[in-house]
Parts: C-alpha cells; structure tokens; sequence
C-alpha cells in the first residue's frame, strides 16, 4: 500500500507511461539526447498540470477565508516579530505575484500594518508557492520541499525584521500614508461560492502562467538532454563556493514565475549543479524580480529598494548555502 501511494506522489506511473508513448509512438529511446528531452518535456508539462490543478484548487479555498482585507485586520493586530511570523505565513496561503506588489503595499500601509511586517508578507508572498511545494515534493521528496516553505519565510521574517529596526518609514512615499482606502465588509461565502471560487482560481491562474510554464520546461528540457554535464559539474556545482552568489545575482534582473523556474532547476540538479545554486536562482528570481522593483519605485523611495533587495539577497544566497550543506540528506 505504502510503495502504491508512493509511485503515485512521485509520478513513477506518468514517467513510465510517457517513456512507453515516446519508444513505442515516437519510435525515439529515451537514452538519447532528443529522446531524454522530449521524455522530460511531455512527463514534466503533464505532472506540473496535474500538480497545480490539485494544489491550486485546495489552497485557493483556503484562501477564500483569507481575502485581502481580512488579511490586512490580521496583521494589523501584531506587533513584533509575531506579525513578522504571521506575515510570511499568511504569504504562504495568499501568494501574490509582482504586479499586485503596489496595491497590498498600498493596502497594508494604510491599515496601519507595520512597514517590517508588510515587507516579510511581500518577500515570502512570491517565494512559496502551493504548486511548487508540490512539485518540489514529487520531484525531490518531502524533505526538501519542508525545507524550502521553511527557508521561504525565514527570508521573509529575517528580511522584514532587518526593514523594521532600520526605521526606513520616511522612505515611503508620503501619499501612501495620505491615501484613505475605504474598508470593504468580508464576504461570507458558503461552501459552494468556494468551490466555484477555487475553480476560477485554478483557471486564471493557469491562464496566467502558462506561457513562463511551458518557457521553464522548455529551456529544463534542453538543458536535461544537451547541457555539457561536466562543465556545469564544475562551475555550477556544490563545491563551487561562488556558485550561488553567482547564481542570485543573475537571477535578480530576470522574471519569472515560480512555476517557471522548478523545471530548470531540476534539470540543473539533475546535470550536477548545486541544490543551494539552484534554489537561489529560482527564489532570486521570483522575489526580486525586476518588474517588481519597477512598481515598488511607485510607493517606496530608492533608498529603501536597495535595502529590500540588499537584504533579501543576501538571505537567499546564505539560504542557497545552507540547501548545498545539507544537500545530502534531502536528495
């Protein structure tokens, strides 16, 4: 019963059935070059659909309990590094990607949440997300994707906390403060209204991404069937201590959904390259991306960018180091 359940989180039946389609259909062995790309594209594409309608849906009625003025009357209720811990952990189940940056700063401001707890939700909020947990978990097992939702709110809590001693409020544009949101009542919805609320979730959202989905798989595939193993081995690899500085810092300009960067990590993991290395880029990509920083310039003053990217940087490369220590044991 054990081993069923286990094949079955870990895909090992897609993985067959697709290798079956590709010798047998395509008349391509899967021990090429071509035929372990196209293997790694089609298996990939099919389980993260899977994965992200499965999860999408069940955090997206939980998130039904947690709309965004709810959750700004949580956090306005904490102070400390309380409201630090409960903002990264509301960021878990109430993701939101770059361009709904400006409008929860904004938000949160105004509701009187303090700017180092508005920031640990900000950071995490990007970083962990439902569907990569559960790819993460399929592909790696559940040790690492514990400890990458771990490791995804201590840089939000640690990142915050650093914001909230400097005292950076003044680096707030001052119309934030100025501006008067009207307070909207909570919704109660029955169980139905979340139902088809989550359904709608799983369709926009997939709407949403698609495109940065079939990107990621597409360059891991390459990457999987072409990359010259050796040579990322080298340059990319654990014992390479400037890998993951290295790899954060060229992450930072780029975007990405989050979902668009696990399949290249893994075919990166899979070629030799540092888990720490790997998972730096993937979180450096999606918690500060460059789109991000653009639309944070409308509220924040540059000073307090450089500390928020500054800040969060550093957390992810010692995140990326502590991943590569501790490799051995996840994977």
């Amino acid at each position: 019963m054990l081993n069923w359940i286990n094949d079955l989180l870990k895909f090992t039946w897609l993985n067959n059935l697709v290798e079956i389609i590709i010798r047998d259909w395509l008349g391509i062995s899967v021990t090429t070059q071509l035929g372990s790309s196209v293997h790694f594209f089609i298996y990939s594409s099919i389980k993260i659909l899977i994965l992200l309608g499965v999860m999408i849906f069940i955090i997206s009625y939980i998130r039904s309990y947690f709309p965004p003025e709810r959750t700004k009357k949580i956090l306005s209720r904490f102070k400390g590094i309380t409201g630090n811990i409960i903002a990264s952990l509301l960021g878990i189940v109430t993701p939101f990607c770059s361009c709904s940056s400006v409008p929860i700063f904004i938000g949160f401001v105004e509701s009187g949440v303090p700017l180092g707890v508005t920031f640990s939700f900000l950071i995490t909020s990007p970083i962990v997300h439902e569907a990569a947990f559960a790819v993460l978990l399929a592909s790696f097992g559940w040790k690492l994707a514990v400890l990458y939702v771990l490791t995804g709110v201590l840089v939000g809590v640690v990142g915050g906390l650093i914001i909230g001693k400097l005292k950076l409020e003044k680096e707030v544009e001052q119309y934030v403060y100025e501006i008067n949101i009207e307070q909207e009542d909570v919704e109660n919805l029955n169980n139905k209204q979340r139902i088809n609320f989550a359904v709608e979730n799983v369709k926009n959202i997939i709407k949403r991404i698609w495109l940065f989905l079939i990107l990621g798989i597409g360059i891991g595939a390459f990457i999987y069937g072409w990359a010259p193993e050796q040579i990322l081995s080298k340059y990319a690899g654990p014992d390479n201590p400037l890998s993951v500085i290295v790899a954060t810092i060229i992450a930072v300009p780029l975007y990405s959904n989050i979902l668009g960067t696990i399949p290249i990590a893994e075919a990166l993991i899979s070629k030799g390259v540092g888990l720490g290395t790997a998972m730096s880029f993937m979180m450096a990509t999606t918690a500060l991306s460059l789109p991000e920083v653009i639309l944070l310039r409308k509220v924040i003053k540059p000073k307090l960018i450089i500390y928020f990217v500054a800040i969060t940087s550093i957390a992810i490369i010692l995140v990326g180091y502590l991943f590569n220590l501790v490799a051995h044991i996840l994977i």
